[in-house]
């Protein structure tokens, strides 16, 4: 006899719908599972067994095959447990056969209990755009699936329990949806940080508008102290961008089920001995790197010139298309990847390199080889260059307090509504992501910004890209003064932060 239970696959951070079809035949007993599945699926043999066992049913001694349709696709996970072994037990009559319209999710550990899975929100919006009605999920992963907000979700515990519901015998209660609180988190403030008023600005300028930025200073001006503090201006995630994050995280494992969505834009800090994969995502089974994890957030590359150039370099097409494409021989999976970049870095290798206090001990030619790590085409995806000096004594000695966060978060609040005004509350796009039509259309320069823009362009040696770049920092600069159009002032200090020496 034959039975088909439908279940979810993933693929990349998207799921897919995976029917698990299960015949049982006369013939020698054997248990074969076939359709493209990894080591992880084919062990699914002996947890489905047990389980069934411990569980209290009788496991058939027949010939078993189980296809897992479409066989084109390459199966990964264990959470394919739980739909094999009810296909197998329907198949024998054993329990009454689940309805076309649910699909089932979970790995089975020996005695039957249910085990929580990755990859669960988005195998629940792939549920519901295929049109099921229920979906049967491990209890710890149910709040994460009701994100989905389509078919009801059914926590599970154990098999027992979800035999009994499938027979009629006891009714498993429907997972309310999850609702959010907003908590408050304890960021770090702005108030702290003495002095440094043009890194600030321009921290409020890369935040509003979603600007890469480079920090260079000595050690100890507060350039790490200022690019941790940026979260706490950021604006806050729309419900479309924190479902786009938290589904990364899901497919991570990253999630727990007291808090199964990402509420706060990602602050990601990676330690310069990082890999390519690490980076960018990859490995044997691909998996999202750092710049997926900052989607929608900061990634924070502390030390810039101590990371491996190449994997630096692998950044570059990621950054203009706010994706990134892994290939492999099985196929191509694609990663979302639009991040706000913030670099910090010193001047030298001793790092006091131009410092008046002449404390530089680097030759000319050290100089040069510490700042040629970072590729010249990094440096022009990057939108603003800050030096950032090192504190006197005055301003650490009166401590006058900064303004704070909560000050600076709403005027970046307010520059970010008119960008929503701009291209529609729905699109999400900001001024860094604007593209050929909506700069011509929202960055038109008057005659005096156009001889300023020529003079810039002719003095500084400037591409096309930095011509497109300085124009978006413009734009956000003139939102951040409720301007509609730019003006020569807006457009001199967008280029003021792109022509700092490097």
């Amino acid at each position: 006899m034959i039975c088909s239970i439908h279940t979810m696959g993933i693929n990349g951070i998207h799921g897919n719908l995976i029917t698990a079809e299960c015949y049982i035949s006369n013939g020698l007993p054997a248990f074969d599972i076939v359709g493209l599945p990894d080591t992880a699926v084919k062990e699914a043999r002996e947890r489905v067994r047990a389980a069934a066992k411990t569980s209290g049913m009788k496991f058939p001694t027949s010939r078993i095959t189980v296809n897992l349709a479409p066989a084109s696709l390459k199966k990964t996970g264990t959470h394919y447990d739980l739909p094999i072994l009810l296909g197998i037990l329907s198949a024998c009559g054993l329990i009454h056969r689940p309805s076309s319209t649910s699909a089932f999710i979970g790995e089975l550990s020996l005695d039957g209990q249910i085990r929580p899975v990755n990859g669960v929100l988005p195998m629940a919006i792939a549920a519901r755009r295929a049109g099921m009605d229920t979906v049967f999920v491990p209890a710890q992963n149910a709040a994460e699936a009701t994100l989905a907000r389509g078919p009801s979700i059914i926590p599970v515990k154990n098999v027992k329990e979800l035999l009994e519901h499938l027979n009629g015998d006891v009714q498993i209660a429907e997972e309310p949806i999850w609702v959010p609180e907003r908590r408050e988190s304890a960021a770090l403030d702005f108030k702290d940080v003495v002095g440094q008023e043009q890194a600030k600005r321009a921290l409020e300028i890369a935040a509003a508008g979603s600007h890469n930025i480079l920090l260079i200073g000595p050690p100890g001006s507060g350039k790490s102290m200022l690019s941790k503090r940026l979260p706490s201006i950021m604006p806050d995630m729309t419900w479309e961008e924190s479902l786009q994050v938290t589904q990364i995280y899901s497919v991570l494992g990253q999630l727990t089920p007291d808090s199964p969505l990402v509420m706060n834009r990602p602050f990601r800090s990676p330690h310069h001995t990082i890999s390519n994969a690490g980076l960018v995502g990859g490995g044997t089974n691909p998996k999202p790197g750092e710049i997926s994890m900052a989607h929608n957030g900061v990634l924070f590359l502390d030390e810039l010139p101590e990371f491996h150039r190449d994997t630096l370099d692998l950044m570059r097409q990621p950054m203009e298309d706010g994706k990134v494409a892994i290939s492999r021989v099985s196929g191509t999976i694609v990663y979302p990847a639009e991040f706000m970049l913030v670099c910090a870095m010193n001047p030298c290798k001793c790092g006091w390199y131009g410092d008046p206090s002449g404390k530089c001990t680097c030759s000319e030619n050290a100089v040069e080889n510490y700042r040629s790590r970072i590729s010249g085409p990094l440096l022009d995806r990057i939108d603003m260059i800050i030096q950032v000096p090192a504190v006197h004594y005055e301003d650490l000695r009166r401590r006058k307090e900064a303004e704070s966060s909560a000050a600076i978060k709403e005027r970046v609040d307010f520059a970010r509504k008119r960008q929503h005004r701009r291209f529609g509350e729905t699109s999400g796009m900001c001024n860094a992501r604007m593209g050929p039509t909506e700069l011509r259309y929202h960055c038109k320069l008057d005659d005096e910004s156009h001889e300023l823009m020529k003079m810039a362009f002719d003095a500084f040696g400037l591409t096309a890209r930095s011509y497109d770049r300085i124009l978006r920092v413009a734009r956000t600069i003139a939102d951040l003064d409720d301007c509609d159009n730019i003006n020569s002032d807006h457009l001199a200090e967008a280029i003021r932060y792109r022509t700092v020496n490097l």
